[in-house]
């Protein structure tokens, strides 16, 4: 009996680690509230899953994308360090324009010409 049960045991144990068919990729399609993928688009904006969760956002491309800034208050969205570049939180700096309004990932402000601490949005 103890031998039969091993064994179904076991049977089991192997099945469950047999490979799985793969499920057919699904497109990515907008969500379904049309209101806001129309407000998005009238922004200029494209409605993006983004962060861990894959959520539905409005991601809108900024004008000054990439145009060197001391400050925030220079941008249309954040001044960014540029990516490779991390001086310590305090010293001078200079950086970047945001690209989009996406804000998940790991970015470094600059404010007042000064480096901030780094923060990961994820």
């Amino acid at each position: 009996m103890i031998r039969t049960s091993l064994l179904a045991g076991a049977a089991l144990l192997a099945a469950a680690c047999a490979p799985q068919p793969a499920a057919s990729p699904t497109p990515v399609e907008a969500p379904a509230q049309s209101a806001d993928a129309s407000a998005c688009t009238q922004r200029g904006g494209t409605m993006q899953r983004v962060g861990r969760l894959q959520s539905w956002q409005c991601v809108v491309t900024y004008a000054d994308a990439g145009k060197r800034c001391n400050d925030g208050d220079q941008c249309q969205g954040d001044c960014w360090l540029e990516d490779g570049v991390q001086p310590k939180p305090g010293q001078a700096a200079t950086g970047v324009c945001q690209p989009t309004s996406n804000r998940f990932g790991c970015h470094t402000t600059v404010k007042d010409g000064k480096a901030d601490v780094g923060l990961c949005i994820d």
